[in-house]
């Protein structure tokens, strides 16, 4: 039978992305600290989630446990599990490994961002089973705009590309800074995207996802690297500014 959960919060303050990148860096800083530096990719999010935050990672059927088909995790604050979908099993599935690993490092944004605004009921009682009540954040695909889920999901890409190695990893695949422009990956279009539509399953193109597609297969290798999916390589890089859509507008 499908379990209940809370509606998404909307409580949550507002936080700047600078904020959320600093927490992100310094959890990063305090599992270097108490273990070991992390001075190349990929950042190892699993002892991050088991030893620094002293989580439990548990692989459950989603489906099974709630009434939609999209939740890739949730976190049991109380009993400091973290609960992943079976479907993300690296184990079991490699190719879902970046999802994966997306998915803890969202997990635990939540716990370093929102946990002092959780409140537990004490009248939850046991829906998921003897001792496990509702979680408190149960995060779905289809909510990535709320305040809340957008806050983890920006943790998470800072806490799995860090800043200092993406731009280090970059120079040393590169040998220098200077960014990438869509434009100039178009050479290898048609190729690019006869891949990609039979990846993808021959999805139909429009031109915002033959852009990103084009953006992504570029960014395969450094997504390797940092063992996250091409989406999250993608979108990340954009935001340092190393990969452009348009040529930036000059005087000269």
């Amino acid at each position: 039978m499908a379990r209940r959960i809370a509606p998404a919060r909307d409580d949550i303050p507002y936080l700047p992305k600078s904020r959320i990148e600093h927490e992100a860096a310094a959890l990063l800083r305090e599992y270097g600290d108490a273990h070991q530096p992390v001075m190349a990719p990929p950042v190892p999010i699993d002892e991050i989630v088991e030893l620094q935050l002293q989580l439990v990672i548990e692989f459950k059927d989603m489906r099974g446990l709630f009434t939609f088909a999209d939740v890739h995790g949730a976190l049991w604050m109380k009993e400091r599990i973290v609960g992943v979908d079976q479907g993300l099993d690296p184990t079991l599935h490699p190719n879902k490994t970046g999802r994966y690993h997306y998915t803890l490092a969202h997990e635990a944004g939540h716990w370093r961002l929102h946990k002092p605004y959780y409140i537990e009921d004490p009248n939850q009682g046991d829906l998921f089973g003897p001792g496990l009540g509702k979680p408190a954040y149960v995060c779905r695909s289809s909510e990535t705009k709320k305040p809340v889920e957008w806050q983890a999901d920006y943790f998470g890409a800072c806490l799995l590309m860090p800043r200092e190695l993406v731009l280090a990893d970059w120079k040393a695949a590169r040998g220098e800074l200077d960014p990438v422009i869509l434009d100039d990956l178009s050479t290898n279009q048609q190729r690019v995207l006869a891949n990609e539509l039979l990846r993808r399953g021959g999805m139909v193109m429009n031109q915002g996802n033959i852009d990103d597609a084009l953006l992504e297969y570029f960014c395969r290798p450094f997504a390797e690297r940092f063992a996250v999916s091409p989406i999250a390589m993608r979108i990340r890089l954009e935001e340092l500014g190393l990969l452009l859509r348009k040529k930036p507008n000059t005087l000269f």
